[in-house]
This record gives C-alpha cells, structure tokens and sequence, in this order.
C-alpha cells in the first residue's frame, strides 16, 4: 500500500521510518574502525571534517605506534603529526590527540566516561562527538547529529524547521524511542552518506519516497 507523505500523519510517518530501517539496517554499525574505546576515540577525533574510509587507513600504523593512552600521552606533536598528517587539518588533530590521550590517563585513570558532559572534558570531543561515543561505546540514548543526520531528518521531515544541530538532536529525542537512538544515529548518517546525499540525493533508490517531505515537494513541483 503506497502512503502519501502529503496526507500521512506524523506518527505514522515515524512508524514507517522505524519500519523501514528496521528491515532494511537491523544492525547499523559505524564505519570507522575500532576494537577498544580508545580506538574509537582517536578515530573520532581525526573524522572531523574527513573521511571514515581516510581514517581507516591511518589508524592501523597509528594504533601500532600508539597501541595505549600511555603512549600517546608521552608522545612529541611532530610524531604524532607525521602519523596522521593524509588527514584533514592534522596540526590541531595532533594537539587534540595528545590532549585527549593526557586527559584521559590523568583525570580519569584510562576509563573512558560514560556521561556526555564528561566526555566533552577531552580534548578534541565537541558534543556530536561524545554523543558518538556514548552511543556506541556505551549503548546510551544520545543523537550525534552531524551534517548528514541534520540533513536527512530534516529532508524527511522528522525534524521541523531545526536552525542547529542541537535543536535538531533535541526533536530526535522526541521521534525515536530510547532504546533505538543508537540504532538511529547510524541509520540517519548512512542514509545520508550512500541514498540521500548532499548534492544529488538518490531519491529513485530510496525506500522512503513515500514518506519523504523533500521527495514529495519535489514529485509535486514537478523537478526531477
């Protein structure tokens, strides 16, 4: 049965949504490659602004050279520069390594916290971050919301009208069940990565036309 986006009620909207990528991304992962909390960390650190597939390459050498906390800690900058400088911005990455990697043997004694608001405490670990990492290390019910994610909820119409990230991480709470923001967050950014991408979404591909706001103002605006 086809659902019009025009006439679909919001609740059903959602219920679809969930259904949808329930069947199609049962168990949604990140792409970026980790075995400890500390791995994933440093991964999230050196993704701003880069690819999950650019990091992949550099973390294995990395994790190699700096297989614990203790060693990046006590690391010069230019090492750590030199092993990740095929990244993006790499000077401030490497401070915020060091910082992070500092913070977490001093402060917090190799445990990685598991509340947002200490999270934020390392070096380099803005919100969207720390809610990456609770979410996946820890299976809390926070949204990191980063550019795909806010433009993909949007798109859809999950998210009405969001200004920030923070407005719009705030609306997701209100569409997704607790136990399924984790799952979420993940099926938001890969949507947006390999259908509904930024410049050319693939709107023929996607299971979501039908519930989709920009689809259905495309479809009746007649632009293809």
């Amino acid at each position: 049965m086809q659902i019009s986006g025009e006439n679909t009620g919001r609740e059903e909207k959602i219920r679809t949504v969930i259904t949808y990528f329930q069947e199609n991304m049962p168990e949604p992962e990140t792409e970026l490659t980790y075995e400890r909390p500390y791995e994933l960390i440093v991964a999230v650190i050196l993704s701003a602004q880069c690819t999950d597939k650019r990091v992949n390459l550099i973390t294995p050498e990395f994790f190699r050279k700096f297989p614990e906390p203790e060693q990046l800690a006590s690391a010069k900058q230019e090492e750590v520069f030199e092993m990740i400088k095929s990244c993006s911005y790499p000077n401030n990455k490497a401070k915020h390594l060091l910082g992070m990697a500092r913070v977490l043997v001093d402060e917090f004694k190799n445990q990685i916290p598991k509340d947002v608001d200490s999270l934020q405490k390392l070096p380099g670990i803005g919100r969207k971050s720390a809610n990456v990492i609770a979410a996946v290390i820890h299976k809390m019910p926070v949204m990191a919301v980063d550019t795909h994610v806010f433009r993909v909820s949007a798109r859809i119409g999950l998210t009405r009208g969001a200004k920030t990230p923070l407005q719009a991480e705030n609306q997701l709470y209100e569409v997704f069940p607790g136990e399924l923001i984790p799952h979420a967050h993940h099926w938001l950014i890969l949507h947006g990565r390999y259908v509904c991408q930024a410049r050319k979404p693939k709107c023929t591909a996607c299971g979501l036309q039908e519930v989709c706001s920009y689809y259905q103002n495309k479809a009746r605006d007649n632009i293809t």
